[in-house]
């Protein structure tokens, strides 16, 4: 037997919280402020939305691994926080997660028109989230009412290690039944998701104003101007540099052409893994 490089897609996997819903990425980033705020410590809406994409755990580490957050906790309570203090914090995020997630849950404007293409193509429909499964279980239902079911979905306590780490996106891979991890495109709109997807031998696609780095509502997004635009793609594309995604765009609404693309690259032979 030999290698056969793949010559077309398979599958999208594609994230949740700023790329399927949720526009702006905003009900995790709320409500770690709020969990924060319950210990007397403040964070802003900009320090939460820091390590986005990251499992809520190891977000919570992160943030308080923060120089800023972290002289704030110890003027609170005489000390550094430490991995007590961060599962204390996470017990207390989790409960308001689970109560909030519905108020950001709405599909994203063209989302349900890209997956409806995106099957039409033959592709299957993967999903993995930075949210543990008691909050995933919500999301999904609240989706599957809108219309939204993709084939797999894996939350990021049912793996080992979550993002950056592959483990998620190739959870996808072993229970779709794939056959090349080159066959495949991870979509997401943080740094952490498409880390991940470079990770897995995947081509990746990075959203821009979806989701984190951008953090305003589909108005707010609605009401800028093509300047303004064209300053946040340049803004945004170069916080996404170091992960080297294959593509950027701006909202999944652009996706088709890229899977167009991706198809065209695999035929001639190209693989994810060399570029």
């Amino acid at each position: 037997m030999h290698y056969k490089h793949p010559d077309h897609l398979q599958a999208v996997i594609l994230d949740w919280a700023g790329t399927v819903v949720d526009f702006g990425s905003f009900a995790p980033t709320r409500i770690f402020v709020e969990a924060f705020a319950e210990f007397d410590v403040t964070i802003s809406l900009a320090e939460a939305r820091g390590p986005m994409g990251m499992g809520k755990w190891d977000h919570i580490r992160t943030l308080c691994d923060q120089p800023a957050v972290a002289e704030r906790f110890q003027a609170r309570f005489g000390r550094l926080p430490t991995d007590t203090d961060v599962t204390a914090i996470y017990k207390r995020f989790m409960p308001l997660q689970i109560a909030k997630v519905g108020e950001y849950s709405a599909l994203i404007p063209g989302a349900l028109e890209v997956v409806h293409n995106l099957r039409d193509q033959g592709l299957k429909i993967g999903s993995c989230s930075g949210y543990p499964r008691v909050v995933m279980q919500q999301v999904v239902e609240l989706a599957a009412v809108a219309g939204y079911c993709p084939d797999h979905v894996v939350a990021t306590d049912e793996v080992p290690k979550g993002r950056p780490s592959p483990a998620q996106a190739l959870a996808n891979v072993i229970a779709l039944g794939l056959d090349d991890v080159a066959a495949c495109v991870k979509v997401d709109d943080t740094e952490p998701g498409i880390l991940e997807g470079r990770a897995a031998g995947m081509w990746t696609v990075a959203l821009r104003f979806s989701g984190n780095f951008l953090g305003l509502t589909w108005a707010q997004y609605q009401a800028l101007s093509s300047e303004h635009l064209d300053i946040e793609r340049q803004r945004i594309d170069a916080l996404f540099a170091d992960s080297r995604p294959h593509y950027l765009i701006d909202t999944l609404a652009d996706l088709p052409p890229i899977i167009t693309a991706i198809n065209a690259r695999l035929a001639r032979g190209e693989s994810p893994q060399g570029c």
